[in-house]
């Protein structure tokens, strides 16, 4: 559950804890990103982004080696998330959702991001611990 401009993100697990995850919106809104963080993939740092609403039905698969984040776009949002590991704290990282080498366009259009101080403190791209 989320409410209207909350970004989260961008987050994942280092192995052995690395997550496939299989993101949709039961009600609201979001916009959805990710980004590619495999240090010998040729898209390496490139991302992919897709609303995702309760009206289009459409869903999002974050394979292992890709960092997620997003922003709530409605008032409110419920999402579901179908992961192939448990959350593991210990194996979590985040990179910084404004970090400019990804140029991520968040389509804020007006909305001021409320950011977590987790998300606050992540690390750029450049400092983070990266899968192969």
């Amino acid at each position: 559950m989320s409410v209207k401009g909350v970004l989260r993100g961008l987050h994942y697990q280092l192995p052995p804890n690395a997550q496939d995850k299989l993101v949709r919106v039961v009600r609201g809104e979001i916009f959805d990103v990710a980004v590619d963080i495999r240090k010998d993939s040729p898209s390496f740092g490139k991302y992919v982004s897709a609303f995702l609403t309760e009206e289009n039905k459409k869903q999002l698969w974050i394979p292992r080696g890709f960092a997620h984040g997003f922003i709530t776009i409605s008032e409110t949002a419920e999402l579901i998330y179908k992961a192939t590991r448990y959350y593991s704290p210990e194996s979590e990282r985040s990179i910084r959702w404004d970090d400019p080498k990804l140029n991520i366009d968040w389509s804020l259009n007006g909305i001021k991001p409320l950011i977590s101080t987790k998300d606050k403190n992540a690390k750029f791209l450049s400092e983070s611990e990266l899968l192969r």
